[in-house]
């Protein structure tokens, strides 16, 4: 069977109300634009959404906070949004916040088929309440579970017709883990090649991962943060 599809719209052909995402991007580096424009065309509501980020105001999943088509936003790091903060402060919006590291282990053990797994970070905080604490090596541990998503959408630089990818710099940091963990993982790519054109020792994530592939248009390299120095 074929994972080629002309485009986003039709990559998310049957993604529905009240699912959960797992959304690639670092800041708003390698985030799948083309494919949130496509949900936010498609109008599904109810969504939670699993991301390192929440996007800014009008671009990335800002876009759809604006348009209250997510539910819970489960993320790493959201300070750049004030359509999420407004939200958050009047009850329209559910928030989980998971530290960095342990956000992209969930992702990784749920593409790897590993059920929990333990770790330091969050233990003696909030984020451990309700969670199994064990003792290793005279240092304390939380159980983390992995994720259960109905899609994982990311974005590569490049891909082959197979869904082999690579990715460039740091689009890889949270990509690379969320490639396989969902039920269905969509593969935006800037560049779609035939299967053999990519060399095999570049290859980031492998084919068997990727369910569903499309060539994206019109990305836009936006830089969340300008820094520049007075002259």
């Amino acid at each position: 069977m074929s994972k080629i599809f002309k485009n986003a719209d039709e990559a998310i052909h049957d993604l529905t109300d009240n699912m959960t995402i797992i959304l690639g991007g670092f800041g708003l580096c390698g985030i799948p634009e083309n494919s949130i424009a496509a949900l936010v065309k498609k109008g599904v509501k109810g969504l939670t959404c699993i991301s390192n980020n929440a996007g800014v105001d009008n671009f990335g999943l800002g876009l759809l906070l604006q348009h209250h088509q997510i539910k819970k936003m489960i993320s790493s790091y959201v300070g750049e949004n004030a359509e999420f903060e407004r939200q958050l402060l009047n009850g329209e919006l559910e928030v989980e916040l998971i530290p960095q590291g342990t956000l992209a282990e969930r992702c990784r053990a749920t593409a790897a088929g590993i059920p929990a797994f333990f770790t330091p970070a969050g233990y003696g905080t909030e984020v451990a309440i309700g969670k199994e604490v064990r003792e290793f090596d005279g240092k304390m541990y939380i159980m983390e579970q992995r994720f259960h998503a109905d899609f994982s959408i990311i974005k590569a630089w490049k891909g082959d017709t197979n869904g082999n990818l690579i990715y460039r710099a740091a689009t890889r940091n949270f990509n690379l883990p969320m490639a396989g963990a969902g039920k269905i993982t969509i593969a935006e790519v800037e560049e779609l090649v035939p299967a053999g054109e990519l060399d095999p020792d570049q290859i980031h994530t492998p084919g068997i991962f990727i369910k569903r592939i499309f060539q994206g248009e019109h990305f836009e390299k936006r830089i969340e943060q300008r820094t520049v120095k007075s002259i």
